[in-house]
């Protein structure tokens, strides 16, 4: 069977915040982008968006800590592409903040699964997809200001880092490039809830950074 040859973007947490505008910046510059979030009607949102401006998109409503779902998506995306070309991975799970003395195990548990097995999953899932294209993948890293409050969070996200650093000196011999990028404090709703009453005027719109840090990757 005969693979689409479209260049192809697949895009985790891309319902808002930077994801969404990862997701658009790609599909200005002819990427068919596979966009995944919880939300659907954020997805639909999105969906719109990148009609007007004249690119294509497939949603996939899912949740990322669901055991299969990646390995179903990444098994479509072979099936009528074979490959990917970029990943960004975006998604992002945020426990709320307490002292390190009160942590949830409920939280931490979603925090695991979200930002750890997650991404573990993923780049299990999407490395044969991005071997076949010699493809790029992004990862986001995320250096908080104040480091009190944040040991859920702060844990679970480091520990997604190693992964992508790992897989980044790998590169060698996969044929992936790795990408970890830092992208400036942006109006985000993770980061509302994380630093209530800063001045959001201040930060740097969600869209002036997908196009500053993906103009050199892609």
């Amino acid at each position: 069977m005969t693979k689409d040859t479209t260049k192809t973007a697949l895009v985790t947490g891309a319902s808002r915040g930077l994801g969404a505008a990862c997701a658009e910046y790609l599909a200005q510059h002819d990427y068919h982008v596979i966009a995944l979030a919880r939300t659907t009607g954020a997805l639909e949102d999105l969906d719109d968006r990148i009609q007007a401006a004249g690119g294509a998109a497939t949603l996939v409503p899912v949740d990322l800590t669901n055991d299969h779902a990646i390995q179903q998506i990444c098994l479509s995306i072979f099936e009528r592409w074979g490959k990917i070309d970029i990943l960004v991975h975006a998604a992002i799970h945020a426990p709320p903040l307490c002292p390190t003395g009160h942590m949830d195990e409920k939280d931490l548990d979603k925090s695991i699964a979200g930002n750890i097995r997650a991404t573990s999953r993923l780049i299990v899932n999407t490395e044969p997809l991005l071997k076949a294209a010699q493809g790029q993948a992004v990862f986001f890293n995320d250096p908080v200001k104040s480091k009190r409050f944040h040991a859920t969070y702060g844990l679970t996200k480091a520990a997604q880092m190693r992964l992508a650093r790992s897989w980044q000196d790998e590169g060698s011999a996969t044929g992936i490039k790795v990408h970890v990028l830092d992208p400036n404090p942006m109006p985000t709703a993770l980061r509302a809830r994380f630093y209530p009453g800063e001045d959001r005027a201040a930060l740097t719109p969600c869209q002036d950074e997908a196009e500053r840090l993906l103009q050199s990757v892609i």
